[in-house]
């Protein structure tokens, strides 16, 4: 019996040797061939980019989608070398490609690996996309290319992606500004693909830039590489003995931004967030619509009203960020990972583009980041946010968001509660905006734990009472 394929809010991921195998991926690029064919989209060109990043013969899963799209007569493109998730999707909308492939499982445990589908806009594909391609599985038998005639026939050409979205991304800010800023840029790139990226983009720059956890390691060095505060000691301990002036952190397909300041005091995804839209409209004079999910800080909710910006909240999943930031007129779209995106861009969040906002705003400022910081809180408030991620067995799931949704508690940290919403998982907020949230991992057998307060005592009360609540199933 063929092992069931099922997209998450970013593709499908599985572990590998189990459910992601060779013969699967096949079957999914196969059945991925057959939507595209016979969904053509008017203005694109009958091409597929294909990436990979650092995991696990990641390099071999895209090999094997690139003979099978070849095989169902696509023109391919296969980056040579392990590559950033948006360097793919830039590709993807430059090249007026049909779509793209990214074989990743971006933050997840190095056993997993995943196959992410962009559209041709340059963005990750919808939820009715990915169901129809769910659909399509086993429809037709694979066909493939093998990879050596593909290339012998012009049909599957290797390219680097990489230079084109640099060059991008550099035109997005004042780059000569930060080029003679002489900051001292640490980034730490959680042993991910994003390695030496930000020492290309600042070369021939007075910026010193030092790569940590940059070699290859299919381990991830023993962590997930996410960007959460509980990843950052290995970096943290090389900033104390040797201070920055901050420390960009990417994930494992470089599409996140995290961060850390000099002297590797972990940023909360929540604080880069609020930090880069501060910089966006107090620095840059940006104006528009804002985009957030719903298990953002809400801190962004007081920015966007401070400041007279239409805020907009959605379901959790950066594809549903995606159509906002390509209505005319938006400004950014941020999500609690650290997944943000910019207008005028890619509809993607793209860390590496974050990451040179961070830097414009340091050099535009040359103001210390926690000094920048202590102005945010001090106009709108201290929000402490964390994440607490519990193992939680999944055929409990559903009965558990029941309960929530009719048991909600009457009051968070003393303060009545103010609504309740489950759209994705179940959101208490209450009227002092504290707010406690439970939530299944799209991708992971995981249950995710959300909280925010306004001090660090108030979270840790709130965060207890999410782990208790699982217990009540």
């Amino acid at each position: 019996m063929a092992t069931s394929v099922k997209f998450g809010t970013d593709g499908w991921r599985a572990v590998m040797a189990e459910g992601f195998t060779f013969a699967n991926v096949a079957r999914v690029a196969q059945a991925t061939a057959d939507y595209w064919r016979t969904h053509p989209v008017p203005d694109t060109n009958h091409t597929v980019i294909i990436g990979y990043d650092r995991r696990f013969l990641s390099d071999r899963f895209a090999a094997i989608t690139a003979e099978v799209f070849a095989g169902n007569e696509f023109q391919v493109v296969l980056s040579p070398v392990a590559v950033p998730t948006p360097c793919i999707s830039f590709a993807v909308k430059q090249l007026k490609a049909v779509g793209g492939v990214m074989i990743t499982a971006s933050h997840n445990p190095p056993a997993f690996n995943g196959f992410k589908l962009k559209s041709h806009f340059g963005g990750s594909s919808d939820a009715a996309t990915c169901q129809a391609v769910e659909a399509l599985l086993d429809r037709n038998p694979v066909r493939t290319l093998p990879l050596a005639e593909g290339q012998r026939t012009g049909r599957i050409t290797l390219r680097d992606v990489r230079p084109a979205h640099f060059r991008a991304i550099k035109k997005l800010v004042n780059f000569p500004l930060i080029a003679q800023s002489q900051l001292r840029v640490a980034h730490d790139a959680l042993f991910g693909v994003g390695a030496g990226c930000f020492a290309t983009l600042l070369a021939g720059s007075t910026c010193q830039v030092t790569t940590l956890n940059g070699r290859h390691d299919v381990l991830f060095g023993g962590i997930c590489p996410e960007p959460l505060p509980k990843n950052y000691s290995l970096g943290a301990a090389q900033l104390r003995k040797h201070s920055h002036d901050i420390c960009l952190v990417t994930d494992g397909d470089s599409d996140r931004i995290g961060g850390m300041d000099g002297r590797g005091n972990p940023l909360t995804n929540q604080q880069v967030i609020a930090l880069l839209l501060h910089h966006l409209v107090r620095n840059r004079g940006g104006r528009g619509p804002v985009t957030k999910t719903y298990n953002t800080t809400a801190m962004v909710d007081k920015m966007c009203a401070a400041w007279g910006l239409p805020l907009t909240e959605v379901g959790i999943g950066f594809r549903f960020i995606a159509p906002e930031l390509m209505r005319p007129g938006a400004l950014f779209g941020a999500e609690e990972s650290g997944s943000v995106g910019f207008a005028g861009h890619i509809p993607e969040r793209d860390g590496l583009a974050a990451g040179l906002f961070l830097l414009e705003m340091l050099a535009l400022e040359k103001r210390p980041l926690n000094r920048i910081w202590a102005g945010l809180e001090k106009e709108f408030g201290p929000h402490h946010y964390g994440r607490h991620d519990a193992h939680f067995p999944l055929e409990k799931r559903a009965a558990l968001m029941a309960w929530l949704r009719e048991n909600p508690p009457a009051k968070l940290l003393n303060s009545r509660l103010a609504r309740v919403d489950d759209r994705d998982g179940v959101k208490f907020v209450a009227a002092d905006t504290s707010w406690l949230m439970l939530r299944g991992s799209g991708t992971e057998p995981v249950l995710r734990i959300y909280a925010e307060a306004s001090s660090p005592a108030g979270l840790a009360r709130l965060l207890r009472l999410g782990v208790a609540l699982t217990k009540r199933v």
